[in-house]
């Protein structure tokens, strides 16, 4: 009799609860948590030590007479009472809120109707965003002595202005204490749209090409189009790119110190500049300091001020 051949059982199939992982699923949770701190702490300490720690330092040498040798003096408030019962300082400190204030402004217009106008009625837009976008990736230093050999008397401007019969408007810019600011902040301008170019065309391209299309065919024209829908719709490119530009502005140095020095007679003196004069030229640490620390306020109180008011209205 022939044995029939059974067949074989198939291995039972052990299926694992949900609760089997639970314990290697906290365990692996919580090393990671720790991974991640451990990874960033370097980079935590080099922040507190660079930002935190020297700022600290730099604010309690404000209230004392050192000149960067030596032993020094707790004088309290006697560097801020000379800041601002000294004209010079008066003076810078209204130079640094004139270009704070006139960059992020003429910047950001600038910034608007570059990026919308470059983002869908020219073909060539690609390439005029990167034009208008070079100025930002180059040295601030460089292009300044660029603009400074553009603003000398025998230089370009002048040159155009002889040559189109405009001889009463040529002048020494940067001599002139009357118009060197302006070529200060021409500069400036000059080399921030482009940045503000890039915030706003991210914004401007948000906008669906339909709701501008329904907008037409209701009748708006271009105007209204985007004071009503485009305008709108960049509040929250506004609040980044007004903050970004008033920061920048308040601590504008590097077109100072290459197109003018500061001079002519102060004329374009900022907080930065006197910061730099006082400790490095001049050796008084301790006065620097107060200016390097009032510097510090004035932008933390502005940069604050413009967050809220613009994330207000971003919201709104």
């Amino acid at each position: 009799m022939t044995a029939t051949q059974l067949p074989t059982p198939e291995p039972a199939v052990r299926t694992r609860r949900p609760q089997d992982d639970r314990p290697r699923k906290a365990r692996s949770n919580g090393l990671l948590k720790l991974g991640h701190w451990w990874w960033a702490l370097p980079g935590i300490l080099m922040v507190a030590a660079i930002h935190y720690v020297a700022t600290g330092v730099g604010g309690f040498y404000a209230f004392t007479n050192w000149t960067g040798i030596g032993a020094f003096e707790w004088i309290g408030l006697r560097n801020f009472d000379r800041i601002f019962t000294d004209p010079a300082k008066l003076v810078a400190l209204r130079n640094t809120l004139v270009l704070a204030f006139g960059s992020m402004i003429l910047s950001n217009l600038a910034g608007v109707v570059l990026a919308i106008g470059l983002n869908r009625i020219l073909k060539t837009r690609y390439i005029l965003r990167t034009l208008f976008f070079m100025p930002v990736v180059l040295s601030p230093l460089a292009t300044s002595y660029i603009w400074k050999f553009i603003f000398q008397q025998d230089g370009p401007l002048n040159a155009v202005l002889k040559g189109v019969g405009l001889n009463s408007l040529v002048r020494p810019w940067l001599a002139d204490p009357t118009w060197a600011l302006w070529a200060v902040l021409l500069v400036v301008v000059w080399q921030n749209t482009g940045f503000a170019m890039v915030i706003y065309s991210s914004g401007v391209a948000s906008v669906p090409v339909e709701v501008e299309e329904a907008a037409a065919i209701d009748g708006a024209g271009l105007w209204q189009r985007i004071w009503s829908v485009t305008l709108p719709a960049l509040r929250p490119a506004i609040a980044i790119a007004t903050t970004l530009g008033l920061v920048n502005g308040l601590r504008i140095f590097d077109q100072i110190l290459a197109l003018t020095g500061g001079g002519p007679a102060n004329a374009t003196a900022t907080l930065a500049t006197e910061v730099y004069k006082q400790a490095f030229s001049l050796g008084n640490f301790g006065y620097g300091a107060a200016l390097a620390l009032l510097l510090t306020a004035i932008i933390l109180v502005f940069a604050v001020a413009q967050q809220r008011l613009t994330h207000g209205r971003s919201e709104a």
